[in-house]
């Protein structure tokens, strides 16, 4: 599971002792909701599902595929469909190609989501080997279904966003210096990163 409720107040409240700005920033907003996903491939089942189309389209493939798998989601079943039957799902040729290249992983045992490494960086390797999965799709899978307190996704454009506005920056920073800039906020870069999101667009800032 995600960071819990207590533990994103621990992880903003020691890096709020370091940078007042995001103490400042802390006392207007208030603290973030935990986002938390399922552990497993079926939270990057649907991660696949929702690359690249609308909320409203990705729910309505999701129902569609989750009725033709049924609850448990077996991978199998994703092997042994054919591409029409996916299609149906509203599932694209790249988005077949991305979900069964999950699946393989998966039946393969070249995948357990029960014991992806603990370093971090070894577990984003691991979970990149998928296609269509990046290094951001791995980040937030790590964070918001493993609860890695550590993680932080300098390429999220709404982090880099927030980071403009919370430390009063002249522009947006690149992914490298949001990288820098992280570096003093660690080990509790997961939770800073969740408080990016719940600062770039609030209206208490």
């Amino acid at each position: 599971m995600g960071l819990t409720a207590e533990q994103l107040k621990h992880g903003l409240d020691s890096v709020a002792a370091i940078e007042p700005r995001f103490a400042g920033a802390l006392a207007r907003t208030g603290y973030p909701e935990p986002r938390i996903r399922p552990r497993g491939y079926g939270t990057l089942m649907r991660t696949i599902v929702g690359q690249q189309v609308s909320v409203a389209a990705a729910a309505s493939m999701w129902r569609k595929f989750e009725a033709h798998l049924g609850p448990e989601l077996p991978p199998e079943k994703v092997l042994e469909s054919d591409f029409d039957t996916l299609r149906a799902c509203g599932l694209s040729k790249q988005k077949q190609g991305y979900m069964r290249s999950l699946c393989e992983l998966v039946v393969g045992g070249e995948l357990d989501f029960d014991s992806l490494p603990a370093d971090d960086e070894a577990a984003i390797a691991q979970l990149t080997q998928i296609k269509g999965i990046g290094r951001w799709s791995a980040e937030i899978y790590l964070l918001f279904a493993e609860g890695r307190g550590d993680i932080w996704p300098a390429g999220d454009l709404a982090v880099q966003a927030g980071l403009h506005k919370l430390l009063d920056l002249p522009e947006r920073p690149s992914e490298k210096l949001t990288r820098e800039l992280a570096e003093a906020w660690r080990p509790h870069r997961g939770a800073t990163a969740i408080f990016t999101w719940h600062c770039y667009n609030n209206p208490a800032l």
